[in-house]
């Protein structure tokens, strides 16, 4: 089965980049990678990236840990009919939401995460999702046109689709922005540029300065 094995974020500064990453969400480069970048881009970048947690304790730790290390609040934590979250921007820009669908504590309160998920923002639903199948990704979950979630092993990124302006609104953010994505995908499927233009890379193994 085709899958992410880690993205990468282009970003100005990596160093400080990967302190806020580890600091706040303590996250390496098994799974988050960091490149140095001055390609243009403003304004939404066309994705964003959850944390999906076990419990609402756990969105509280890691928004809190996440504004400690220099994030911006887009969205503070609420319940909503799903369940718990919060939206936050890093510092290089990069929007994360930290979510569960729990309603109750069931444990000790962590900062750990049950999965790593890319949403991208995308025009057609429907045409990305087939060309992602014809990429060998498989299908996990799928809403007509509206949003589609693709399978992902243990320990791997999972990768959804959904409306880029609905995953704005989601986001907290004006669905208007230009330039990079300042971001690449890297799997198995090997290079190629998807319809809304993000970068895919053949997985490479990890450097020492990676």
């Amino acid at each position: 089965m085709t899958s992410i094995a880690s993205i990468t974020l282009e970003v100005a500064d990596t160093t400080a980049a990967a302190l806020f990453y580890s600091t706040a969400f303590g996250l390496d480069s098994s799974r988050l990678r960091l490149r140095a970048c001055a390609t243009p881009t403003s304004g939404f970048r066309g994705f964003t990236l959850s944390l999906v947690v076990p419990q609402p304790g756990n969105v509280d730790a890691l928004i809190g840990a996440a504004l400690d290390a220099g994030a911006v609040a887009l969205k503070p934590a609420s319940k909503s009919l799903w369940g718990y979250g919060g939206v936050v921007q890093a510092p290089d820009g990069t929007i994360w939401k930290i979510a569960t669908s729990a309603k109750k504590h069931t444990g000790p309160v962590t900062r750990d995460f049950d999965e790593l998920v890319l949403l991208i923002g995308v025009e057609d639903v429907k045409a990305s999702k087939q060309f992602y199948v014809e990429q060998g990704l498989a299908v996990g979950k799928s809403f007509g046109g509206k949003y589609v979630e693709f399978a992902a092993g243990a320990g791997l990124v999972k990768l959804a689709l959904y409306k880029r302006r609905a995953l704005a609104k989601d986001a907290g953010v004006s669905a208007d922005g230009t330039g990079s994505h300042r971001l690449v995908l890297s799997g198995d499927a090997g290079s190629f540029i998807d319809p809304d233009g993000f970068v895919w890379e053949a997985t490479a193994p990890l450097t020492a300065d990676a």
